[in-house]
């Protein structure tokens, strides 16, 4: 029988070592690569066209909502499965709009997690049960009190999400243009953009926008003024 070729995407060495460990004790699986950032977890879902992705939330270079959304642009059919320490319903909302299949925190078992990925494989949506219930029950009190979603502000294209994780690291402009392969003058102009976009006037405000939004964890950045 075929086994369904993993992807593992998370940026501490141990944890990959132990999912791969954990993943191979299955003959239904094969782990066929692992990546330490968001941007070479996008590079070897393009190479290595697995089933699965196995995504971290918080990655350097690229976090896992937009690498998200960068696989499953190019690879619609791929299936990507978080397993993240965070489980705010603000980072489980945006993976989902991104694209994710399902949702694990790193807390769960590991015959969860086997679990969740043979049903992802399946098409069916895998969330940690406590993800399930406190998504329903805000669901259910929304439609009680009548609320409504507020208007988001307008998204981001991938380019500036790359650009804003990247400032919010810490990245000088030239930096960054390095980093992406873009002109000094062409991350002035996104960083304008961002600004314009998310009504923040400094780079510190971008910062604090990055951390608030799950773009980064408030530790990659220790100062902000």
């Amino acid at each position: 029988m075929k086994r369904v070729t993993i992807l593992l995407a998370e940026d501490h060495a141990i944890v990959r070592e132990g999912l791969r460990s954990l993943l191979e004790l299955s003959t239904d699986f094969e782990v066929v690569g692992e990546a330490c950032t968001g941007r070479q977890a996008v590079e070897l879902a393009l190479t290595l066209q697995p089933e699965v992705v196995v995504m971290d939330v918080a990655m350097p270079l690229l976090n896992g909502f937009e690498a998200t959304r960068q696989i499953l642009r190019a690879m619609p059919k791929t299936k990507i499965l978080v397993l993240s320490a965070h489980s705010d319903d603000e980072y489980v909302t945006q993976m989902a709009a991104a694209g994710a299949s399902g949702y694990l925190v790193k807390q769960s078992a590991g015959h969860v997690l086997v679990h969740a990925i043979k049903e992802i494989v399946k098409g069916n949506p895998y969330f940690s049960p406590s993800i399930t219930s406190r998504l329903q029950d805000a669901s259910r009190k929304s439609r009680e009190s009548g609320g409504k979603p507020a208007m988001p502000k307008a998204p981001l294209t991938p380019r500036e999400a790359e650009v804003l994780q990247l400032i919010a690291e810490g990245a000088a402009n030239k930096q960054v243009a390095a980093e992406l392969g873009i002109s000094i003058k062409t991350v002035e102009k996104h960083r304008q953009h961002l600004m314009d976009k998310l009504e923040i006037h400094d780079t510190a405000g971008l910062t604090r926008h990055a951390i608030a939004t799950g773009v980064i964890e408030s530790s990659v950045q220790v100062t902000i003024v």
